[in-house]
């Protein structure tokens, strides 16, 4: 029990530290355009996509656990995380290969696109340890540290899945053809 208690918390360091480097990281690249490739104007649909398709499988795991098929729920969520890294990858080289898109609409609808957007970005941040610890909690067999910590770590995934999709068809009209 030790063991795993010490893995447990070296895995949570590590949890903590991938956590502050991956928006950073982030960051970085996006001061990063580069050379020679021209704006990869395909990618924002599919990133918005595999953010549709993650909130869509975030719900199924939450059926297939709340039926009982915890093996399904493994699988989905398992599937939600390395959905949620390709979008990451692929949100990063369109970036770095185009230049933000501004809103382009005036009126109540800018408030209402500005606060999705802002609080998708913090929501998106918060979300990388909610998950990680999360998910970890369910691979280590703490399912009842897994469930009290899943209860907040969905609907912040949840939104910033859906966020993310609401977020590109407000703005999708304004991206430069």
């Amino acid at each position: 029990m030790k063991k795993i208690a010490t893995n447990s918390s070296k895995l949570n360091r590590l949890i903590s530290l991938v956590s502050v480097v991956i928006p950073i990281v982030v960051a970085l690249l996006f001061m990063v355009k580069i050379p020679g490739v021209d704006r990869l104007g395909f990618l924002p649909p599919i990133y918005a996509a595999i953010n549709g398709l993650t909130a869509v499988l975030l719900i199924a795991a939450v059926i297939a656990i709340k039926n009982g098929n915890s093996n399904l729920h493994q699988k989905l969520v398992s599937i939600c995380v390395l959905l949620s890294l390709l979008f990451l990858v692929l949100y990063v080289i369109y970036h770095m290969t185009a230049d933000s898109t501004s809103y382009g609409g005036d009126g109540f609808l800018k408030y209402v696109y500005y606060f999705i957007l802002i609080s998708h970005i913090f929501l998106s941040i918060a979300v990388i340890p909610l998950v990680l610890k999360t998910y970890l909690r369910g691979y280590l067999g703490n399912f009842e540290e897994h469930r009290k910590l899943a209860k907040i770590t969905f609907p912040v995934w949840l939104y910033v899945a859906v966020s993310g999709v609401v977020v590109y068809i407000m703005i999708s009209p304004y991206y430069l053809t």
